[in-house]
């Protein structure tokens, strides 16, 4: 885990310092914000006039607010983008209009995969910035929070009902999570 120490206390070879891992946690969660308003405006282009339309605005607009947060760190960190920020830009898009054109179940399929991922990105951050960074650690609980509800949301609307459920979900999170690691890192 990036800014763990051993059990003697020393930092380990390949430790982040404390500001390496302050800027990475920036630059992943800004880049995963910006993916899900992606992911919502994709949805929102198949699905936005039907049933669905609203509920997906919202979630977006709650998506736009972190993202604020996370840009404005960025600034007061001087945390660098994400260099791969024109792909997610494109493949946000691309994941949330075909899964929309899959239907609103599956629509919700995806919004459920990518959110249960990133609750768990966010617990691990937040045991790793706890004590050094109480204000990050508590913006990351509170959308946290927020993504829960997103989760919660797509089930409520179905989701486990879409067309192969399990196998979609299965590569959603897989993307989700290499998309994190590679965030992380370029």
């Amino acid at each position: 885990m990036a800014g763990t120490e051993n059990p003697q206390g020393r930092a380990l070879p390949g430790d982040l310092s404390a500001q390496a891992l302050v800027e990475r946690v920036i630059r992943v969660d800004h880049a995963g914000e910006y993916g899900a308003k992606r992911i919502y405006e994709g949805q929102l282009a198949v699905l936005g006039r039907k049933a669905e339309g609203p509920v997906i605005r919202h979630m977006l607009e709650q998506e736009l607010k972190h993202l604020d947060a996370f840009e404005k760190l960025m600034v007061e960190r001087r945390a660098r983008p994400s260099l791969l920020f024109p792909v997610w830009h494109v493949a946000g898009f691309a994941l949330g209009a075909a899964t929309a054109l899959m239907g609103p179940k599956a629509a919700m399929a995806c919004t459920v995969a990518v959110e249960e991922v990133i609750d768990e990105h966010y617990r691990q951050q937040m045991n790793e910035l706890a004590s050094s960074e109480p204000a990050i650690t508590e913006k990351i609980e509170t959308f946290r929070a927020e993504e829960v509800e997103h989760r919660d949301t797509g089930l409520a609307h179905g989701a486990e009902q879409a067309p192969a459920y399990e196998v979609l979900s299965g590569a959603i999170k897989a993307g989700s999570r290499l998309a994190i690691w590679l965030a992380e890192r370029i």
